[in-house]
């Protein structure tokens, strides 16, 4: 899985951010780099997993044996085209992991240090306050309360 930020100066690119024109531009760039070959091979199982317009998050997933050829690709991407619009952008990755939950781990942390970066900016006490909040926020559902139930495990076993 390849967790990717799509990076555009102009805020307007973020209408032509979508599931569909990002699969096709990024199979695109594999064909034009790698030629038939390795068009084929990322084809066999490349798919848009997860993707935020928004934010420009993306989420790849492919072939475990063919993830170098994607990865070579995504830095010759200098744009997504909708409707013979460009749209000027790059891909910056920010993750690889072999499963959606490492990625998720990855992007949970990511986005807190962002939110720290914005709390060190801020000029209100209100600002301040709701970032703060933001990053209070940013955990993974049932992961605590997994570790807490693994803890009460091993207290009842140490107490055994």
């Amino acid at each position: 899985y390849f967790l990717c930020e799509i990076i555009s100066e102009d805020p307007r690119c973020r209408q032509f951010i979508e599931e569909r024109i990002v699969h096709n531009t990024v199979k695109n760039a594999v064909a034009r780099i790698h030629g038939d070959f390795g068009f084929a091979c990322c084809s066999i199982a490349f798919s848009v997993k997860y993707l935020n317009a928004y934010t420009g998050v993306v989420l790849f997933c492919c072939r475990k044996v063919f993830y170098r050829l994607l990865w070579s690709s995504l830095p010759f991407i200098t744009h997504l085209e909708n409707r013979s619009q460009h749209c000027p952008c790059s891909f910056n990755t920010l993750h690889v992991g072999a499963t959606i939950r490492t990625c998720q781990k990855f992007i949970i942390q990511y986005n807190r240090n962002q939110l720290l970066l914005l709390l060190r900016n801020c000029t209100s006490e209100a600002d301040i306050e709701a970032i703060q909040k933001s990053v209070q926020s940013c955990v993974l559902v049932g992961v605590e309360r997994f570790q807490s139930e693994e803890e009460e495990s091993e207290e009842n076993l140490e107490m055994d």
